[in-house]
């Protein structure tokens, strides 16, 4: 999300067309705050590397094949994960109605122009600003010692230390642990982790909540960024957003 640090707004741009990419890509180099993280070919590409890299802002091009931009969209929705800022692109102005119906913040339509692009990054500005997630603060008096974790029929009470991470998908959490895994009862990670010791679990990935402590290796990936193999039963690589890379780079001297 949001690198404060740099104000640098992380962007993903998908679009079946090599030379639109190209296009939007060089219009881009005149907003200095924008960085391209992750170009994809396709719908499927572009859910992969808005799960993996957390982008602020997505480009898709609303004719893709396999998966549309639309359907990119609602297959997010779907898979319950924070959504990015998203302006839609495309040749044709009758997708209008259904990409604000969608809540895109904005519509382009091809050729993109410049002086129309820099309308839509302006309120990309002003939303990603209010809208990027702020992480879970712990409340005094509320860390609890023990996570309940459904299996099956029973409600297990399984110590917060043997938690080796928590993951969402569809809405669901999952909790694996030393030796048990199954669903929690909280709706979001952020409730999740606002119950739990701050110093011991780390939002390493919108879509992972890890134990800092059972982090078995640390797996250089591609792009700079990295893997968590975690210390589980499968040995699950879980990756490390954008964001947070830098602070495991700063944690372990990388």
């Amino acid at each position: 999300m949001l690198n404060r640090a740099t104000a640098a707004i992380s962007a993903v741009l998908a679009d079946d067309e090599t030379l639109a990419s190209d296009e939007l890509a060089y219009l881009l180099k005149d907003f200095p705050d924008v960085e391209i993280a992750g170009v994809a070919s396709n719908g499927i590409e572009a859910i992969k590397l808005i799960e993996e890299l957390e982008p602020d802002l997505v480009f898709l091009d609303v004719q893709m094949p396999g998966l549309d931009g639309v359907g990119v969209i609602r297959r997010l929705r779907e898979k319950g994960l924070a959504m990015p800022q998203v302006i839609l692109v495309t040749a044709y102005d009758q997708y209008a109605v259904e990409a604000f119906q969608l809540e895109a913040l904005d519509y382009l339509l091809k050729p993109v122009e410049k002086d129309r692009l820099a309308q839509a990054m302006a309120r990309v500005r002003k939303n990603v600003a209010e809208v990027a997630p702020v992480a879970a603060e712990p409340r005094p008096g509320v860390q609890w010692s023990k996570v309940l974790v459904r299996n099956g029929q029973r409600n297990l009470l399984v110590d917060a230390q043997e938690v080796v991470y928590a993951t969402i998908a569809e809405g669901t959490i999952t909790v694996v642990a030393s030796s048990v895994e199954g669903q929690s009862n909280y709706r979001t990670l952020e409730e999740l982790q606002s119950n739990l010791d701050p110093a011991l679990f780390w939002r390493v990935h919108r879509s992972y909540l890890v134990n800092v402590n059972r982090i078995r290796e640390v797996i250089p990936w591609f792009n700079s960024s990295f893997q968590l193999r975690m210390d589980d039963k499968k040995q699950t690589e879980i990756p490390v957003s954008r964001p947070q890379t830098k602070r495991l780079r700063a944690m372990w001297k990388l």
